[in-house]
């Protein structure tokens, strides 16, 4: 019987290895980005096409390579930071593990073009599919230039579960953004599909910080500078007024590399616990410095999770930091003791005698015993409790609830007539039924209709054919809305209602560019929006209907749908701009609708294909039955 264990070819394994380390056109961006960092250059650009499916170039100006270390660049494992087993145990460099450019190689066709400042003339190398297929001398400048095409070319079934070029790219900005807000002394050009997007210039951190993500970030960044014996806490962490319901913009790095830690990052939101409201979440960049030895990066294919020696006292120290930023900025509520009516603390003065002070009380006090003829003991003081009521029903208003707690709710119900009367003659006298109802409910908004109740401004009542029907107006209303602006897009014929000064917003290249990505679905809804240069908005016209919304805050909410939603269609991309939309527009909870707009509501609801639920499957409608109804009076 032969044997069944074999070594596996270099490229299949290359191709195996590919899968930890190149998940996605991101993946190649960040570790040429790290080459080229890890080879002392100054100025790096990115050039992607098609969200990095057909062309991803990185130019550095580093140091560039020898004719035999570009060949040897690409084996598996060849790397020029490590050289023993305890060089790991003291990494100050990105990339060391030598599988990064070996993985490219094998899913994707690249061409690297280098020379060193001592060469008079570069190499060029072609590998396609971890075959090399030429290499020759060129005229290129000093450092590298790597161009990496049609990535996943031979493994077809990657290729098919890569997301839409707008999610994509979105992966590979969010990389970007991590290398170039901690490498601030480099020069970072980012250009996608012949469009500059960011052109950055040495600066410091703050300066980086802003412009990554928007100048009105400025003045809620709070600084965080700690230096101790065992850690390095330096960085900014957001107001809370700043905060986001979600994605905020949260950033650790520990010696210069991008990491994700859950326990450190309790440690900073858990002194926003008083600050923020429920579910919003602080912004935070912070850079945590410690000696390589104390940490292990080499735990995770991508190097963003990091194990510590030290972690629980950098816990209490870090969170430290971020208390003592916060209060220093008065974002932590302090007692304000120069309040008017404050008591008064008395001075104590040198050898003053200090007294215990005195209670007088009557020990034969008995406040269950009657009081004697004799004598008031025991006699409870005598108010006029009257006096309270005294002209209180003077005062109320024809409008008030009544005291009984009785609800007036007009009704179309035929009631029979009491023995001894015509049948009808109620029915004239009074077209009214009395709802009893205890009294604290009965101040609760309460708006009725002939055939519909309103009720805690949340819930519209109805009768239907097998019971009660409790519909959620709020969620109504986004179905509604819902379908209307996904008609629009359809149709093209978005209602437009032109702002008399328009108004300005302010975007990062990012958003710019997820705007640049979904102008057309904007115009198709309703919006008009220019580009007035430099990051700078013009907000000319707006969807009918969406009155008293804050639209630089909608604008916003909806680009960030629209760029984590996107799909592999439009559709996709039209539904999740109209849903943010309709959440925004639609009635809000607590808002008293009158009879003719619960009527127009419902009749509204139930004229749509799918009333029952909004689109991201939150039921609208409930029906309590005839049988549950007569089980509760029983």
């Amino acid at each position: 019987m032969s044997d069944v264990i074999q070594l596996l070819p270099d490229s299949v394994a290359n191709q195996i290895a590919a899968g930890e380390v190149i998940q996605r056109p991101a993946s190649v961006v960040k570790e040429l980005v790290e080459n080229a960092i890890d080879a002392q250059a100054t100025e790096i650009q990115i050039i992607i096409k098609d969200a990095g499916r057909t062309l991803i170039q990185v130019i550095d100006n580093g140091k560039g390579m020898s004719e035999t270390d570009a060949r040897l660049s690409f084996e598996r494992h060849a790397t020029s930071k490590i050289r023993s087993a305890q060089d790991l145990f003291s990494l100050h460099t990105m990339g060391f593990r030598g599988e990064a450019l070996a993985s490219i190689a094998a899913i994707a066709q690249v061409e690297l073009r280098t020379r060193r400042a001592d060469d008079e003339i570069g190499t060029s190398i072609l590998i396609s599919g971890s075959k090399v297929e030429a290499q020759e001398y060129v005229a290129c400048p000093v450092g590298a230039n790597f161009m990496v095409k049609n990535i996943f070319f031979n493994v077809p079934a990657r290729r098919k579960f890569l997301k839409s070029n707008q999610v994509e790219f979105g992966y590979i900005l969010a990389e970007f953004e991590r290398m170039a807000l901690i490498n601030t002394d480099i020069a970072f050009r980012l250009v996608h599909n012949d469009v500059e997007l960011y052109n950055l210039t040495p600066c410091t951190f703050r300066q980086r910080i802003t412009s990554l993500f928007g100048k009105n970030l400025n003045p809620h960044l709070l600084a965080v500078d700690v230096q101790t014996s065992l850690v390095s806490i330096t960085g900014y962490v957001g107001h809370p007024e700043s905060a986001r319901k979600r994605n905020a913009w949260q950033y650790f790095f520990v010696n210069g590399r991008y990491m994700r830690h859950p326990y450190f990052y309790k440690a900073v939101v858990s002194n926003y616990e008083q600050l923020l409201p429920a579910g919003e979440m602080p912004h935070f960049f912070l850079h945590i410095q410690v000696e390589p030895a104390t940490i292990d990066v080499n735990i995770h294919p991508t190097k963003t999770e990091i194990k510590f020696e030290n972690e629980q006292p950098i816990w209490q120290i870090l969170s430290s930091a971020v208390k003592e930023a916060l209060g220093k900025s008065n974002a932590v509520p302090s007692i304000d003791f120069d309040t008017e009516g404050a008591p008064e603390i008395p001075i104590l003065h040198n050898n003053q005698e200090v007294h215990a002070p005195k209670v007088s009380f009557s020990p034969d006090y008995n406040p269950f015993r009657p009081a004697s003829a004799g004598n008031g003991v025991g006699k409870r003081p005598s108010y006029d409790w009257t006096q309270l009521y005294k002209d209180f029903q003077a005062d109320k208003t024809p409008s008030s609830v009544p005291d009984d707690g009785d609800v007036t709710i007009p009704s179309r119900i035929n009631r029979p007539a009491p023995d001894g009367e015509a049948a009808g003659s109620e029915a004239k006298t009074s077209d009214a039924i009395q709802l009893s109802l205890p009294a604290n409910d009965a101040r609760q908004p309460v708006s009725t209709g002939a055939e519909y109740l309103q009720i805690k401004g949340r819930y519209i009542l109805t009768s239907a054919k097998s019971g009660l029907m409790i519909i959620d107006q709020h969620r109504a209303h986004i179905r509604i809305l819902f379908e209307r602006y996904m008609a629009h897009i359809k149709e093209k014929k978005g209602v437009s209602q032109r702002l008399l000064f328009p108004e300005m917003i302010q975007l990062s290249p990012a958003q710019g560019a997820n705007l640049l990505s979904v102008q057309d679905d904007f115009e198709l809804l309703g919006f008009d929006i220019s580009d007035m240069g430099g990051g700078s908005y013009a907000i000319n016209a707006v969807p009918a209907g969406i009155d008293g919304l804050d639209i630089p805050t909608l604008i916003d909410k909806m680009l960030e749908t629209a760029s984590q939603r996107g799909g592999d269609v439009s559709v996709d991309i039209h539904e999740a701009v109209s849903l943010t939309l309709a959440e925004s527009a639609a009635i809000p909870y607590g808002q008293v609708l009158s009879a003719p707009e619960m009527e127009q509501l419902v009749g509204d609801l139930f004229a749509l294909s799918v009333p029952n639920y909004t689109p991201d499957g939150k039921p609208v409608i409930s029906v309590v039955s005839d049988d549950e109804l007569t089980k509760r009076f029983r």
